[in-house]
Parts: structure tokens; sequence; C-alpha cells
């Protein structure tokens, strides 16, 4: 059974976009003709790739295989094509990376533009998500991963260590007053992040348990399960709460308090395939994350 290849790729758009419509924009197509287009390979490969319904298209257990297959197909050819024209003086090409709601949208987002501005022809795609996306699968070129990571694989090199501290704003001290020791935390309001928390933040509810007995933690005011929501939380004056370096900088209206309390730590790493190695959008990337984290004041 052999695969048209210009009707996967119009496949591989299509389950992308989530509707003819959509894919025949990307595509400069009429969406007559992309819907043609699908049902050909359909009706070549004997099975159905999508359910097709007012809403948009649904895949098929059969397409979302397909689908996998053609994604890593495209990444690879893009890659090489990518690799193609980089010059040696300036890399060109996409490049995906995926990081952490949290540290994407505070630290990483904060100092990009410096980077965009230095490499103009690389297009860039920052992919937000708490889950871990899979890098042998394509699913991005490279990650910040907030641990080291688990696949030995994967190429890693660390940026820093993220440290914890106890935040809270000024106007929730100026209405509960500064705690002067760990007991006092006893009688003030305390923001944590629920359970379960990723593993990936260490003991982020080390606020419940701290100075108190194991069997009788501290209950917080309120639980937000985004390190970016307890930061916002804490802004507003709603309780004290444990956040990491990087998603306070910036932030002036929140106070450390209790800075002598030993607090829990991580590293963060950034990772990418061997197949990356000779990258050199990566390459450049990789060494700008190590200039600022290096420059980067904990």
């Amino acid at each position: 059974m052999a695969i048209d290849w210009d009707r996967l790729r119009v496949f591989h758009v299509v389950a992308e976009a989530g509707s003819f419509t959509h894919a025949g924009e990307r595509l400069g197509m009429s969406q007559s003709a992309v819907s043609r287009q699908i049902s050909s390979l359909e009706d070549s490969l004997g099975l159905k790739l999508f359910i097709r319904h007012a809403r948009g298209l649904v895949m098929t257990e059969v397409g979302e295989q397909l689908f996998r297959t053609a994604h890593r197909m495209a990444w690879e050819l893009q890659s090489v094509e990518a690799q193609m024209t980089e010059s040696q003086d300036m890399p060109s090409g996409p490049l995906l990376v995926t990081t952490t709601v949290g540290f994407g949208s505070t630290w990483l987002t904060s100092r990009i533009d410096e980077f965009l501005d230095r490499y103009p022809t690389i297009q860039m795609e920052i992919k937000l998500n708490d889950s871990e996306l899979d890098l042998a699968m394509r699913e991005a070129d490279v990650a910040i991963r907030l641990h080291r990571p688990n696949q030995s694989e994967l190429i890693q090199r660390k940026l820093f260590t993220v440290h914890f501290h106890l935040y809270a704003s000024t106007s929730y001290l100026e209405k509960f007053g500064i705690p002067k020791c760990v007991e006092d935390l006893d009688n003030h309001r305390i923001i944590t992040f629920g359970n379960p928390s990723p593993e990936y933040l260490g003991d982020v509810n080390y606020l419940e348990r701290l100075g108190r007995p194991e069997n009788n933690p501290r209950q917080p005011i309120l639980r937000v399960n985004a390190i970016y929501g307890m930061m916002q939380a804490a802004r507003e004056g709603i309780g004290i709460a444990m956040l990491p370096d990087y998603i306070t900088e910036g932030e002036p209206s929140l106070v450390q308090v209790l800075d002598d309390v030993e607090t829990p730590e991580f590293e963060t790493y950034f990772v990418y395939p061997p197949a990356l190695k000779a990258s050199k959008r990566v390459g450049v990337f990789r060494d700008f994350l190590v200039s600022k984290a290096r420059d980067w004041s904990f």
C-alpha cells in the first residue's frame, strides 16, 4: 500500500488545524479541495482518519497513529531544510522550545527579546506546558526542565539552582504584621500549591509542614495548582507563599520574610536530543541561556 506524499502533507496540516477550512487557509487551497484530498487518502488506505461533525474534526485511532508518524517526518524534513539554509554566521530556521508555564511566562519571556534581536532569522515558538513534552517524539526541539532529565540519552546542560523563599505583599504585611519566627506562621494566612504537586517543584508545600508536627500540618487559606497563580495571590495580599526565585523577579510589591529559614531548592537544565547536537540554532540558544543564567543574581 503506497501513501501519496502530497496527501500525507495535507493530512498533517488538517490534523494540526482541526478543520478543512483552517487547513485550506494554511495550504492556500479551498475547503473542498482539502476535503477531497483527505477522502482520497482514506479511500487509498481503506481506513477512516477523521470523524466529521459540525464542530470540526476528530482523529480516529488510526488517524492519530498516522499523525504521529507524519509529524516526525515533517519535523525531520524541517530540520534538514533549516540545517541546509543555516549560514555560518547567522543560524536560521524554526526552534520549538518547551518549559513550564511558571518559568516560561516569567524568567524566559522577560529575556527572549534580546535573543530574537540577535538572531532574527530564527523562528522561535515557545510551548508552555506543565506536562513534559516528549523530545524523542519531536513534540519540541529543546526543553528547559526544572529537574535533571530522566532520559539518559538526552544532552543536558545545567543552568542554575533555583531557591524557594517566603514572600508576602506589602499590603498583607501592613494588615497582618511581619512574622518574626517560624512559629508565627501559625497565626498567618498561607498559600500553597495543593496536592498532588508536580515532582519537578520538589517540596513546594513545605510551608504547610515547616515547624509543625508531621501529623498536624498547617492549613492554607488558599491552594492554587500553578506557581504563577500562587505568586499572583500573594501579590494581591491573600497570604504568605513559598515561591521560587525566578517567579518573584521584578515584583516590587512582594517582600521576602523569614529570610534566614532554610527552604527547598532544585536544579534547572537545558535539554535537547542528540540529533540536534550539531544544530546552530540549538547551539546559540544554549549559549544564550547559559550566559543569562550566569548573569542572574539569586
